[in-house]
């Protein structure tokens, strides 16, 4: 009965909860005027910290502020009595204030007002009170006064300096100085504790040299007091001598015995700590021995956690920071050297101050209102809750029928004027007390309108449009909206009105304008306010400016036409590059556009228009380049080849954006081809530095794009130009740009659960990429909960990619969920996946297995099926081992294998199928159940035999001709007879293409395995079909074909023996055997294939024939091959037990040739495929960027086209419809590209050039000749072999000796002409006469023969036309030559 009446008063409480938080509390706006006349009680604002430590010196000041309304009075009470202030002339209050103040001028002693305080603010409506305020005064005691005695110690032994400072509070802070004030040095071996002390895990000599002072330092008095010094001595066995010291050998030389760790602090194997949670955590280990011990930490059961735990004083103190009860446990400090190691266990106890888990705060109701005050803490231990109203404890107060006790919660229910009170919530615990105050405030007012009256609103046609109404009353208003005063209130369709008193208008219309008016309305009154709508149309551009690219000097204009509503004043504003557009004398604005009159360099940059009214504005904007002046000779170019464009030029970003920036180049000369796209690519140096990867492509005629970017990322640009003919090389890098960090975007893929042990569960994950980071810190927060329980989640946050759950029970669901946090924080949190912990082995066996339907290959099996509890993991499958234990067939000698065969069956009388058996033999067999991981015991061991069969066929089989006419036929028994051999049966035929003759049949008995047979035509040809025989049938049938007698003619070199076992591809094909492709220069040796498998008793054709392998060798320029070889003939066979014999060549594709240029390829292949019987699919990968492309032919050849110059290619030929049917792949490496040039000898204008250049030779000539038969005489010296001066020198007749003036022109200048005499020592014969005098450029321009036709002669390459620059410039003939 009592059990029925606590469940029923459970029920209750749980029906009165539900229904109290129906109740809303009222929400006072901050408004002046309503907080002038809104009655409230009083709220503490401000008040000194519960643990207050003031400095003796000056005045102490405890804080207490409150607000209400009327302002409420204090009063203080001191170690729980009233505090009488008026009586002590050392306190005061301040005005309008509770804090106080205690001055010491007129004399006293701080120490006198110690004490616990606490402050109390009251008015009409309550009381509220501050926190208990523990006032204790600095305190900064002298150093007792000791004598120190020398401390004497042994060199490698171990000390302590105790500090012992004197208590003060706070507890000073300590450090370690000699007598020259100068710190003692720490490092692992010597270190300050955190009791202050210092300790020496050995001492060496060179510590003597200093005294040890320990000073502590008071924070509150800014004072330092210093102990005596230590005075240390070290005792060694060899004199010290501080030169001798070095890092390598510490101790000079001398043998100093070494030892092992000892723990000076703290002593003992194990210790203990208590934190409270949010604290701060100071573990510590110090160790002695020699050399000095490394500390490590660890803690049992688990990791130290990470993000939390820092080492310090050389890690021999752990710092764990932030402390939370999971970090709670066994830890354990180790301390070793080469001598040994030695623990220290330290048992962490993690408490609680009460922390707040639902803090009351204020409520605010009209009359006849429901509410509710909550107070929920949680600690360690759990602390108890205590209700207090106005200070006093509830239960003391006077009673309230509207105020319920129920737990931590107080209900309220039809509270009336007069219920206002404040209510004090106390948690506590031995470790501390919160303390919370909230007032319960009842108040009626009527209804108020907040905002401005008569409100004009102007909004932009077809937008959202929000009309407001802020308001207030109490008991809290009802608000109707009405337009234009007529009709019912507006709500509903494309109005909605929102708690707040806000009208949605969802698409304002022309005809939406009016007058709205709202209206609020209680019980106590009604208010009411209007506002004015006015829609308007919206401003845009509607010609836009666009990007241009213009030649300096010449004019650019930028459209800009607006469309705007005619009753919003207007403006239009130029910027450029975000900067005011200074327009000056030289730019043009008018209403619709922007000129810019005799463009420079200046000028480049993104022009912005903007229109703006006083509710909206639109912009655009477009990009100059300014450009080079164009060329003076454009039919030059216009003649040039298009070729790459140039890289683009000075990348630009502008418009940074949290993930975008905007980036601006110039494009570079394009080269006769436009570009058709830019690609955009980037570096950043966190991750991949010094790698470039792909960000986006935009089309050709942009150069200004908005990049979409990836938080947490140094990013640095490039920009590669791509047009007809191929890519730029990559613009030069644009500055970096940093985005900001933001939590993650993406889940972690991958996520599952499953168990490496028994009584666990892996849970594991995929990393995000670099670039899904998105800031600092990475780490992921994963929780998991059992499925079958309902229970909360556990969670915890790793920094890797995998949690281990320990302690689980065996193969249990577990709900999985994760998601990715960085320091900025969370990404999204992925849905909740199945995953299992570990597997345990199966405890039952299958039952009663058995047999039944025994045939030759294949036999049925039953069972009985085991509990699916007991497979204590996921069921796998029934797994049965069977194995062949011996066979009937006497003699057989067989190699016995253990064979395993799955079944996955969840039916209640399982039955299976268990073939691949091998006839007439007998066999064993036993079945588990397993999971994943592990199989379960083994059930009962059946035995049974299989019935016999046909036999294999014969192992080999061969013919070969033994006379003129005559053969001799070989074989040998089956390798698996498959019963007992009664005999064989060969069967054999004439075959003359596709037809056979009549077929013949001999039969042996089992001990023949020889017949000689006499050919009674040697011409024809005879198909041989040899078979063994048992009981039940004949088996796989050998094939053979008669030899070819010596004076025939031998397509072959060779046999090879060809088994077939496959009768899939029997039925489609007849015998006719394949052509055979033309013989190669070279025959490899004979080729063997041979292959088979285990299949139901059927007939297998097995044929013998050769195969040749062929070598080519490519005699054409720039013509890749795959390797060559005339492909071997491929087996089909008919598995019909009539018809056992077939021949078909395997589908093979070969000699792939490929005969490339700069941008085309010719490709060509042989294969043995029937005209029309598959199409072929040639495909190709560029090996730069890994693209594919294939390209469908009906027959070879083929010409690729549209190829990239100079670029590497993978390429092979493959069947459409039999897809495994391939050629080998090909590499082949493109020509560069190159410029088809004009011969210019075949051009009009240049013979003409010519014809008249050769007549003013002969009218030369002709005068030459002349002026010479009336006496002038031009000789020139002949040639020496010694080298002549560099400067000419006048003959005695007055000639002069023309040198050649060219030291860079080639052997080919020095040649003699074609048909001109050599002297015996090679020397050309100079002609009498000089043309120096007719020539124009000089002597310059003439061999040193003199001989000017020579020029013409003798054709000088473009390098030789240009090695003498100076000649060129005068020469005529010259300037000819160097136009082609």
């Amino acid at each position: 009965m009592l059990r029925q009446g606590r469940h029923l008063a459970l029920a209750l409480m749980s029906f009165q909860l539900l229904l109290w938080r129906e109740s809303v509390t009222i929400e006072v706006p901050q408004d002046p005027k309503i907080l002038a006349d809104l009655r409230q009680p009083p709220t503490i604002t401000k008040q000194s910290v519960k643990d207050y430590i003031v400095d003796p010196r000056d005045n102490i000041i405890i804080e207490c502020e409150a607000k209400g309304n009327p302002v409420p009075t204090f009063s203080w009470r001191r170690n729980g009595k009233f505090f009488n202030i008026v009586k002590d002339p050392r306190v005061t209050m301040r005005k309008r204030s509770g804090t106080l103040e205690i001055g010491f001028r007129n004399g006293g002693r701080p120490e006198d007002y110690e004490g616990e305080y606490q402050c109390f603010a009251s008015n009409d409506h309550g009381m509220a009170m501050s926190n208990k305020i523990l006032l204790r005064v600095s305190k900064a005691p002298l150093w007792p006064k000791e004598v120190l005695e020398p401390v004497v110690v042994t060199e490698g032994s171990s000390l302590v300096l105790p500090c012992n400072p004197p208590p003060g509070l706070p507890p000073p802070f300590t450090f370690w100085m000699n007598s020259m004030m100068s710190p003692i040095v720490q490092d692992k071996r010597v270190s300050k504790g955190l009791n202050g002390d210092l300790y020496f895990s050995n001492v060496m000599a060179q510590d003597a040299q200093n005294d040890y002072s320990c000073s502590a330092r008071f924070h509150f008095t800014h004072t330092i007091q210093q102990k005596n010094p230590f005075t240390l001595k070290v005792l060694t066995n060899d004199p010290y001598n501080d030169t001798s010291y070095n890092d390598s050998d510490p101790y000079g030389g001398r043998k100093v015995a070494e030892s092992t760790p000892t723990f000076l602090s703290p002593l003992g194997s194990e210790s203990s700590k208590m934190v409270l949670r949010d604290e701060q955590l100071l573990l510590e280990c110090i160790a002695a021995g020699l050399p000095t011990p490394a500390i490590k930490w660890f803690k049992k059961g688990g990791d130290l956690p990470g993000r939390k735990v820092k080492f310090e004083n050389y890690n021999k103190t752990m710092k764990i920071i932030s402390v939370s009860e999971e970090d709670a446990g066994e830890y354990v400090c180790m301390a070793n050297n080469h001598l040994g190691s030695i623990r220290h266990s330290i048992f962490v106890q993690v408490k609680a101050a009460p922390y707040w888990l639902d803090k009351p705060t204020n409520l605010v109701l009209a009359p006849e209102d429901n509410g509710r005050l909550v107070c929920r803490a949680n600690g360690n231990p759990k602390p108890s809750i205590q209700w207090l109203v106005n200070g006093q404890p509830i239960n003391n107060s006077v009673p309230d029928p509207s105020r319920q006790m129920m737990g931590d919660t107080i209900i309220f229910r039809s509270v009336q004027m007069g219920s206002s009170a404040v209510y004090q919530c106390n948690a506590s615990n031995q470790h501390g007390y919160l303390l919370a105050n909230a007032f319960v405030s009842v108040i009626d007012m009527r209804p108020r309108m907040l905002g401005p009256k008569n409100q004009l609103i102007k909004v932009i046609e077809n937008n959202r449009t929000f009309l407001d109404c802020p308001f207030f009353g109490s008991p809290f208003p009802e608000l109707r909206w009405f337009k234009n005063g007529q009709g019912s209130g507006l709500d509903g369709g494309q109005y909605r009105v929102y708690v707040n008193g806000t009208l949605e208008i969802k698409r304002a219309r022309a005809e939406d304008e009016g007058t709205y008016t709202c209206v609020a309305s209680s019980i106590l009154g009604m208010a009411e306010n209007q506002v004015r709508l006015e829609v308007k149309e919206p401003s845009r551009i509607v010609r836009a400016p666009e990007h241009q690219s213009a030649v300096r000097g010449s004019t650019a204009r930028f459209d800009c036409k607006v469309k705007f509503d005619p009753s919003l004043p207007v403006t239009v504003a130029w910027t450029k590059d975000d900067k005011p557009l200074y327009l000056g004398w030289r730019l043009r604005k008018d209403e619709e556009s922007l000129t810019i009159p005799n463009i420079n360099e200046g000028d480049e940059g993104t022009y912005t228009c903007t229109v703006k009214t006083e509710i909206d504005q639109d912009s655009a904007s477009a990009r100059l380049t300014v450009l080079e002046e164009a060329s003076l000779n454009p039919s030059v170019s216009s003649a040039l080849p298009p070729d790459r464009p140039d890289p683009p030029m000075d990348l630009e970003l502008s418009d940074p954006a949290a993930r975008s920036v905007r980036l601006t180049w110039i494009p570079g000369n394009d080269h006769r081809s436009p570009v058709t796209e830019f690609l955009v690519q980037f570096e950043e140096d966190r991750w991949e530095p010094g790698r470039w990867q792909d960000l986006a492509t935009y089309p050709g005629d942009l150069n200004s794009v908005i990049l979409q970017l990836a938080p947490f990322v140094n990013y640095q640009f490039r920009v590669v130009a791509i047009n007809a003919v191929g890519r730029s090389d990559a613009s030069q890098p644009s500055p970096k740009y940093q985005t900001s960090s933001a939590a993650p975007d993406v889940i972690p893929r991958g996520l599952r659960g499953w168990g490496s042990e028994k009584d666990n569960m892996e849970i594991i994950w995929e990393p995000l990429l670099d670039l899904e980071k998105n800031g600092p810190n990475l780490h992921y927060s994963v929780w998991w909960r059992r499925k079958d329980l309902d229970k909360e989640w556990n969670n915890v946050t790793v920094m890797g990619t995998k949690h281990v759950v320990h302690n689980t029970d065996t193969y249990v669901p577990y709900e999985i969920k994760i998601q990715a946090r960085n320091d900025v924080g969370a990404g999204p949190e992925s849905n909740a996946i199945i995953g299992y912990s570990g597997e345990d082995q199966p405890i039952s066996a299958p039952t009663e297995l058995r047999i039944s339907k025994v045939d030759s290959t294949k036999a049925n099996i039953h069972w009985k099926p085991v509990d699916q509890v007991s497979v204590r993991g996921e069921f796998k499958e029934y797994r049965l081992y069977y194995w062949r234990e011996s066979s009937h067939v006497p003699g057989l000698v067989f190699r016995k294998e253990n064979k395993t065969k799955g079944f996955y069956t969840t039916m209640a009388e399982p039955s299976a199928i268990l073939s691949d058996l091998v006839p007439f033999s007998r066999y064993k067999m036993f079945m588990v159940v397993a999971n994943n991981r592990y199989e379960g015991p083994p059930s009962n061991t059946v035995e049974f035999s299989t019935k016999e069969g046909v036999p294999d066929a014969p192992s080999f089989f061969r013919i070969k001709p033994k006379g003129f006419d005559t053969i001799h036929l070989q074989w040998d028994k089956p390798l698996e007879p498959n019963g007992l051999l009664i005999g064989y049966q060969l069967k054999y035929q004439t075959a003359n293409g596709s037809r056979e003759g009549r077929p013949r049949l001999e039969t042996f008995q089992p001990n023949v395995t020889e017949f000689t047979l006499r050919l009674p035509d040697r011409s024809t040809r005879y198909n041989f079909y040899l078979s063994a025989l048992t009981q039940v049938g004949a088996g796989e049938i050998f094939v053979e074909e008669s030899p070819f007698f010596a004076n025939e003619e031998n397509i072959t070199d060779a046999t090879g023996l060809v088994e077939l076992t496959d009768a899939s591809l029997a039925s489609s094909f007849t015998i006719t055997p394949p052509p055979l492709a033309p013989l190669p220069p070279t025959t490899a040796a004979p080729t063997t294939i041979s292959t088979s498998t285990t299949t139901t008793p059927t007939t297998t054709t097995t044929i013998i024939m050769s195969t040749t392998n062929a070598t080519t060798t490519a005699t054409t320029a720039d013509t890749t091959e795959a390797t060559p070889a005339t492909p071997p003939p491929v087996l089909v066979i008919d598995r019909n037990s009539d018809n056992n014999v077939l021949v078909v060549p395997r589908r093979e594709i070969w000699n792939l040739t490929v005969e490339h240029n700069s941008n085309y390829a010719n490709v060509s292949w042989r294969h043995n495929f029937p005209a029309g019987s598959s199409e072929f699919v040639v495909e190709f990968t560029l090996d730069s960027d890994k693209t594919l492309k294939t390209v469908p032919v009906t027959q070879p050849p083929i010409t690729l086209t549209d190829l990239i110059a100079g670029a590497k290619y993978h390429l092979r030929v493959y069947s459409h419809e039999l897809s495994s049917v391939t050629s080998k792949s090909v590499t082949f490496e493109t020509k560069a590209a190159y410029i088809d040039q004009v011969d210019i000898a075949t051009q009009g204008w240049f013979i003409g050039l010519m014809c008249a250049i050769a007549l003013i030779i002969l009218i030369l000539l002709i005068v030459c000749f002349i002026k010479r038969s009336r006496g002038g005489k031009y000789p020139v010296r002949d040639k020496k072999d010694l080298p002549l001066d560099s400067v000419d020198h006048k003959d005695p007749d007055g000639s002069f000796d023309y040198q050649n003036q060219n030291k860079n022109s080639s052997d080919e200048d020095n040649k003699p002409l074609q048909g001109s005499q050599t002297s015996l020592e090679g020397n050309v014969k100079e002609s009498d006469d000089s043309l120096v005098d007719y020539g124009e450029g000089g002597d310059g321009q003439f061999n040193e023969d003199g001989s000017f036709i020579g020029q013409y002669t003798v054709k000088k390459d473009k390098d030789e036309t240009e090695g003498n620059e100076s000649s060129e410039a005068t020469s005529p003939v010259n300037a000819i030559y160097s136009l082609a």
